[in-house]
């Protein structure tokens, strides 16, 4: 970001508008999202509901702009949740740990899927320790993908014999 300058004689130090705001938001380093899945330990059951979930996380940054102190109150908006088969979903919820359930996808097939969570941001920021106002737009953070084998089970009937 280019340092900016004011002269105190010429009315007072510049306004920190909503584009300002949005453009330094958008430059803001903001971590991915990490998720888990289950059952753990890389591999599910082809027809088995599968569950994913993240954290949720709220996080506060302090910005100069324009010689002023803008805090930033970020907030995770949207989770969209890609599952490595070609679906994807879009949630407003981060997911929960077993027995919830709360995102789950079941694989079809047997195979090598890398599923993957984009996080998309948004914020408030106030000038100053003024009022809070909504930063315009949103900042989507691609998430890594992690490795998932769905295998398949087998019945296998089990006599009790005497």
């Amino acid at each position: 970001m280019n340092d900016s300058y004011w002269c105190p004689s010429d009315g007072g130090p510049p306004v920190v508008t909503d584009d300002v705001v949005a453009t330094a938001f958008r430059r803001i380093s903001l971590p991915p999202s990490t998720f888990s899945i289950q059952p753990p330990g890389g591999q599910t059951l082809v027809n088995f509901k599968t569950n994913f979930f993240t954290e949720e996380r709220t996080l506060n940054r302090t910005v100069t702009l324009l010689g002023q102190r803008v805090d930033l109150r970020i907030w995770a908006h949207s989770y969209t949740w890609h599952f490595g088969d070609g679906e994807s979903i879009t949630t407003s919820k981060p997911g929960a740990p077993y027995p919830k359930l709360l995102i789950t996808h079941n694989y079809l097939k047997k195979g090598d899927y890398r599923p993957a969570m984009d996080t998309t941001w948004v914020a408030d920021y106030r000038v100053g320790g003024g009022a809070w106002q909504s930063v315009p737009g949103s900042v989507t953070i691609e998430g890594a993908p992690a490795n998932l084998e769905a295998i398949e089970a087998r019945p296998t009937l089990v006599g009790y014999g005497g």
